[in-house]
């Protein structure tokens, strides 16, 4: 009997041995699942069926364009038995075809997003066209009405009208703000003419800026070639995260770097085109330099990224959110500001009348403050960030900076002088910023050219300007003659004035 009861001793031991070590190898299995990295999304076997779904939504785009007539003299024929006469002829003919006006015909892509009919592509395919197709991917061909265009984003909305009540396939906005360096990409679009082309790749770098302060552009390794412009580029859910837009090429042709707007970007642009017919921009009001590791150890703080306030518009929402001159803004809206440009980009993206958070360093201090965002004027809306403009990382003087014609003029000082190497001799209103597709910009205007005189008048402040412009409409006159001085060379121009829609800030 003790036999027995040793026994069954001995086997609780055991039993109980083992519910210790079961229970201890289960914790430590949850425990190395718990700290396991995430696993990386695998390539996909086949592209097929995410092709066959998507490509009947993505169009080509193909505009006709009437090319001015060249003007100039004939060129003259070359005298009898002179070498290389018949190079000559043919070289003056091929000059004198270009004496009459022709249509010009180029190709683009783009992608359908909405049942009715509303397409989306870049502006650089439709700018200045005077026909638009729309080519479906079976052939059939539509007429296309332009619905808005901005040149900032590079974003056109079109129309076309499905026949009989038919609706068009189409395909739907993703989120591009979850796409991660290193995700599949796809990207269907008509390079050179060759529609329903599809070509894959990865999403290698994100917040790239190329040429334009208004986009922070994906970068794909996926193929995008000439033509591609305007077309899709798709997740491996089949949503549209970015439109093709740029290529980086020395040779022209493809070198695994392309660019793409980012969707969010894209979307909100196409919302604004077709509710407003122009883009509203968010606007804060504030003149604004990027921190530096300088500026953080004369001040004593720890903090070197954020935009650093140097001025404030009187009855901006800056001014009204209680944002003072020396702010150091860190967040806007829940979002990191890293820099300046940063700023300038989250402002801008921002809805009109939307009241924000915004935390600024004052005095050493975290302060958060409550703005309520602006809309950017018309004429704003096409210079860049408002920075320090001399780069001695103090606030500039603005007592007399207006915005005239499209021009940011200032009074000249020791700094401009220095920043822009402009004589001692010279005298009168320097450009600081000049506003792209404005007449002055047509002209050749740019930042450090200065303005001598306006109709024959000398000028020494911006306001100055504006009371001869006045004058000048007043009288009629759709133009004025300004002297300027560029580089040293000095040189009478005569300026088409703005309407008065685009002077009022309106589109």
């Amino acid at each position: 009997m003790s036999t027995n009861l040793s026994k069954a001793i001995d086997t609780r031991q055991w039993t109980g041995m083992l519910r210790i070590m079961l229970t201890a190898t289960l914790v430590l299995a949850a425990a190395m699942i718990s700290v396991r990295p995430a696993a990386a999304r695998g390539a996909p076997e086949s592209f097929a069926d995410l092709v066959e779904k998507l490509s009947p939504a993505v169009v080509n785009i193909s505009t006709v364009q009437t090319i001015p007539a060249r003007k100039g003299r004939r060129m003259p024929n070359m005298p009898e038995g002179m070498p290389f006469g018949d190079l000559w002829d043919q070289f003056r003919d091929r000059m004198d075809e270009d004496a009459e006006p022709r249509q010009a015909q180029s190709l683009g892509s783009g992608f359908i997003v909405d049942p009715m009919g509303i397409v989306v592509t870049n502006n650089h395919v439709v700018e200045e066209a005077d026909e638009i197709t729309v080519i479906l991917a079976d052939g059939d061909e539509y007429p296309a009405k332009l619905l808005g265009r901005d040149s900032l984003s590079d974003i056109a909305v079109l129309k076309i009208e499905p026949e009989d009540g038919a609706k068009f396939p189409f395909v739907t906005w993703g989120d591009s703000d979850k796409e991660r360096i290193g995700d599949w990409v796809m990207a269907i679009g008509n390079p050179f003419g060759l529609s329903s082309t599809v070509t894959a790749g990865i999403v290698s770098a994100r917040n790239r800026s190329i040429n334009t302060n208004d986009v922070e552009f994906i970068q794909t390794d996926a193929s995008i070639n000439r033509g591609n412009s305007g077309g899709p580029l798709f997740n491996m859910d089949g949503d549209v995260i970015g439109v093709n837009t740029a290529i980086f090429s020395p040779s022209g042709g493809n070198v695994g770097i392309g660019f793409a707007i980012p969707s969010n970007d894209a979307e909100r642009v196409m919302r604004e085109l077709r509710e407003h017919g122009k883009v509203r921009r968010g606007w804060l009001g504030v003149g604004i330099q990027p921190m530096t590791k300088e500026i953080a150890d004369s001040l004593g703080i720890e903090q070197d990224e954020g935009a650093m306030v140097t001025r404030v518009e009187p009855d901006s929402p800056a001014a009204n959110g209680g944002i003072k001159d020396g702010d150091i803004i860190i967040k806007w809206d829940g979002q990191d500001v890293e820099n300046s440009n940063r700023l300038s980009l989250l402002v801008k993206r921002t809805d009109i009348g939307k009241p924000v958070d915004v935390i600024v360093i004052r005095n050493e201090e975290r302060v958060t403050l409550k703005v309520t965002t602006g809309e950017l004027p018309a004429e704003l809306a096409q210079l860049g960030p408002q920075t320090d403009s001399d780069g001695d990382g103090l606030p500039d003087e603005r007592a007399d900076r207006q915005l005239v014609e499209g021009m940011e003029l200032a009074p000249l000082n020791d700094g401009l002088r220095r920043q822009y190497e402009i004589d001692e001799g010279v005298e009168g209103v320097i450009v600081l910023r000049v506003a792209r597709q404005s007449p002055a910009a047509r002209v050749r205007i740019r930042p450090g050219t200065v303005i001598i005189s306006v109709n024959q008048r000398d000028v020494t402040s911006a306001s100055e300007v504006v009371d001869i412009i006045d004058e000048a409409r007043d009288a009629g006159r759709d133009r004025i003659l300004v002297l300027v001085n560029y580089r040293g060379n000095t040189v009478h121009i005569p300026l088409k004035l703005m309407d008065d829609d685009a002077v009022s800030g309106e589109e």
